[in-house]
């Protein structure tokens, strides 16, 4: 089960609290008109790096993805906002933005973007030597994974037309919104949302920071003016659009001089994926091939701008009505629903919130799921405070199995108090303690704490499920539940 935490803080990102000036939940909303269609989300904001260190349970190495192309050792986490909002947080290395007001503009000017074509920007947080971005979080792989790594089917030509333009769609706003420069466009960076339609990860669109360099360390998919210069301008980002267009037609990452040799030989063959075979027209392919060779022209000047790519790409949109998870042949919101899973007694009771049967659980388990968590003692040990401690303890647990659990609520939180000891279980037991009295966010408080003790506790997802209930959150509760599950399977097969 592992984690080690010295002291766990009892503030939690779902309670409304005012220590941190900071309301998760903003009411204030703003869409954006694109495509004929409005995309709302809340307004950029400020987070917490304690909000922040809750929601990925303690920046847990089990929450690390690599959805978004990052590499160490600036790591994207998954995460949950409230126990219910998904995020995507990057975590720079202490020196890539040393700047903490360049840090604050670049963020706040990339969080005004709101735009169904992109995984967008939510908030940040800049505090000491912390700089995160929080970005929303994209369940259904990267572009790459789906072209180059995919194990049951490759990606039909119709959804690779979809991407290509989505990506252009994407590339055309952020220009008319002042936001021409992308850096490192590539197919890590192309995300796919619970609908699984393409996004262009918001990351690459912040600029000035020592997070490396604009362009991945491999020279041949470079602009050859980024050789030349070092900076990235708007005529760069075409070209790597143009590679990118090479990767959706030929299912491989071939290098732009090889592809281009091979047009020149109108070897067409070699540059298209042997699985697409019949799925498309040669006018089709040609048109394709057209367009990459223009966006990968040697010199910048001749390359199209990004409206032009939108206009070229719009009329090869042949499939315009069935959605993308049907195409990709993934379940809508990539899950199953919990009624088709086999849950355990006591992932089935907090689906329920029947918590009378929580309590015998718990009560039954014991303390046997703190046996692999660390706990820090401090050289107060063997002192006055820590037989107090543990007498605390001892009383919560009488409490406890006596359905006392007001009491209950009293000498657990004396025990968490006073620090010298981390304990998943007494949060768990606190968490239903504070179910049973009415206290429904303070139970997703403490569900949320033991997650960052045990970031793969099934028992943490669970009663985070019945809080989530308490709160009137189905469908977040429902997600916990999947959740929990999916750890308690795997736990199983090891």
């Amino acid at each position: 089960m592992g984690g080690r935490v010295s002291k766990v803080v009892s503030c939690c990102c779902c309670c409304r609290s005012q220590q941190h000036g900071v309301v998760i939940e903003s009411t204030e909303k703003t869409a954006e008109e694109d495509h004929g269609e409005s995309y709302e989300l809340p307004a950029f904001q400020e987070f917490s790096f304690e909000q922040l260190r809750l929601a990925t349970s303690g920046f847990a190495v089990e929450n690390i993805v690599s959805e978004h192309g990052e590499k160490a050792p600036n790591v994207v986490y998954k995460g949950k906002l409230d126990a219910q909002r998904r995020i995507a947080v990057k975590r720079f290395n202490r020196s890539a933005w040393p700047d903490p007001r360049q840090f604050l503009e670049e963020a706040k000017s990339v969080g005004q973007l709101r735009s169904k074509r992109l995984a967008n920007l939510l908030g940040c947080c800049c505090e000491g030597d912390e700089r995160l971005l929080v970005a929303e979080y994209m369940p259904n792989d990267t572009l790459a994974k789906h072209l180059f790594h995919w194990e049951s089917q490759a990606m039909k030509w119709p959804m690779r037309l979809r991407v290509v333009l989505y990506l252009a769609e994407a590339l055309e706003y952020c220009t008319s919104k002042g936001r021409a420069l992308y850096h490192d466009l590539n197919a890590y960076r192309v995300l796919f949302d619970d609908d699984c339609n393409p996004r262009l990860s918001c990351f690459g669109l912040m600029k000035n920071s020592r997070d490396g360099k604009s362009y991945s360390t491999n020279l041949a998919f470079t602009p050859p003016e980024y050789m030349r210069t070092g900076r990235i301008t708007p005529e760069s980002v075409i070209y790597s659009f143009g590679t990118l267009l090479l990767d959706v037609l030929s299912g491989k990452h071939i290098p732009p001089s090889h592809a281009l040799d091979l047009i020149r030989d109108r070897n067409f063959n070699m540059l298209t994926d042997s699985c697409l075979e019949g799925q498309f027209s040669n006018e089709e392919g040609t048109e394709l091939v057209r367009l990459a060779s223009r966006c990968l022209h040697y010199e910048p000047r001749e390359r199209p701008n990004v409206r032009s790519l939108v206009q070229a790409l719009a009329p090869l949109q042949k499939d315009l009505e069935t959605p993308s998870y049907e195409l990709m042949e993934i379940p809508r919101g990539g899950a199953t629903s919990v009624q088709s899973l086999a849950l355990s007694p006591l992932a089935e009771a907090c689906s329920r919130k029947d918590l009378t049967a929580i309590h015998e659980i718990l009560e039954k388990t014991g303390y046997k799921d703190d046996e692999g968590t660390a706990n820090e003692l401090s050289f107060q040990m063997w002192t006055n405070q820590m037989q107090d401690t543990l007498n605390s303890k001892k009383k919560g647990d009488n409490a406890f199995r006596q359905k006392d659990f007001p009491a209950a609520i009293d000498c657990y939180s004396q025990f968490i108090d006073v620090g010298t000891m981390v304990s998943p279980t007494i949060y768990a037991r606190r968490c239903l303690s504070y179910l049973m009295n009415d206290m429904a966010e303070q139970a997703l408080s403490d569900a949320m704490q033991a997650l960052v003790i045990c970031p793969t506790w099934p028992t943490a997802f669970y009663l985070q499920a019945a809080a989530l209930l308490s709160l009137g959150m189905e469908n977040e509760a429902q997600e916990a539940i999947k959740d929990g599950c999916a750890h308690e399977t795997s736990s199983s097969g090891h």
